[in-house]
């Protein structure tokens, strides 16, 4: 029996051959046929949770097959990501994270890898706009006004952020550099602190993700100024984006998109974004991302190449600009 067992075998992979079909290719074709694992390299709770997770949830629906998210925070997201850099290529193990991504190579000097060269960029799944708001006790009522305003009393206008190379206070140096002014830039330990200096005073503008100052535009303890989007959002229409209101060109989005090891083949990289569009494109998605303030992107794999690309070019410009030094 095992000796037919093992004939049969090669019979089939010779007839595979014979046929130009490969065993790896047709691995491929069924891909997945066990659970697959979706690196999250930051902690559970935070924006990239939530989109990797909804990721998760729709694609083990479309696949019928478990798409476990695997939470690996730490170095600056620098340890799932290498899980995933060092990762077979067979499809199993995807990287799920944010526009910091973009970001990493200006930041530090020494690192394991490089994410433009041993990542492959999969899919652009959702981004967010940032919104720029004020002290409501702030004289500008408009981009313009604070605009002037900054460029009337320069260094004094103090502007809040998460952190030193944050994703927001790279947004606030692009801000400075479009707008030619000089904003003193005080980095907080998080957005929460931030923002409850920023209601108190402390300090006078800030820019941040609408679902965690929204509500406290709303209650009328800040007042929102405009939008990073190239469009308007639907879930603030009236508010204008940061182009049409004074600042040409000006858009700077936080993006979350998948991506795989460098040598992932073709076919399966293609699979993954298949289904990840397929997913985007459902109701349920839809309703999910604008509940959480995003949009869904989608669109293929080579336009995703050369958007990564161009936004490590972009933040290494705003990380210099800011005159932040590489760890």
């Amino acid at each position: 029996m095992a000796q037919f067992m093992r004939a049969s075998a090669v019979t089939c992979i010779a007839l595979c051959s014979l046929l130009g079909v490969s065993v790896d290719a047709m691995a491929q074709r069924d891909f997945p046929t066990r659970p697959v694992r979706m690196v999250n390299p930051y902690t559970p709770g935070g924006s990239v949770d939530l989109v990797a997770r909804a990721l998760a949830a729709g694609l083990s629906e479309l696949w019928g097959q478990q798409v476990i998210v695997d939470n690996r925070p730490g170095a600056g997201t620098q340890i799932g990501t290498e899980v995933v850099v060092r990762a077979e290529p067979d499809g199993y193990t995807m990287l799920c994270t944010s526009s910091a991504i973009a970001i990493l190579p200006a930041t530090y000097r020494s690192m394991r890898f490089d994410p433009a060269r041993d990542l492959l960029p999969v899919v652009l799944a959702t981004h967010s706009a940032s919104m720029l708001v004020v002290h409501p006790g702030l004289s500008a009522k408009s981009v313009k006004e604070l605009i002037a305003l900054a460029r009337s009393q320069p260094g004094q206008l103090t502007a809040a952020s998460s952190g030193v190379g944050s994703t927001v206070h790279l947004i606030l140096e692009m801000f400075k550099a479009s707008t030619k002014t000089d904003i003193l830039h005080v980095p907080y330990k998080g957005g929460a602190p931030a923002i409850t200096d920023l209601i108190g005073g402390q300090v006078k503008l800030f820019f941040n993700t609408p679902g965690t100052l929204l509500q406290h535009v709303k209650s009328g303890r800040l007042r929102a100024l405009g939008v990073t989007s190239a469009q308007r959002v639907d879930y603030a229409p009236d508010l204008p984006t940061l182009a049409e209101a004074g600042v040409p060109d000006f858009e700077a989005n936080i993006w979350y998109a998948m991506y795989g090891p460098k040598a992932l083949p073709p076919a399966l990289a293609q699979r993954w974004n298949d289904v990840t569009n397929r997913y985007l494109k459902s109701p349920q998605a839809q309703e999910y991302f604008r509940q959480s303030y995003m949009a869904p992107v989608g669109g293929t794999s080579a336009e995703f190449v050369k958007y990564h690309l161009s936004e490590i070019k972009r933040w290494s410009a705003a990380v210099v600009a800011a005159g932040i030094k590489p760890q």
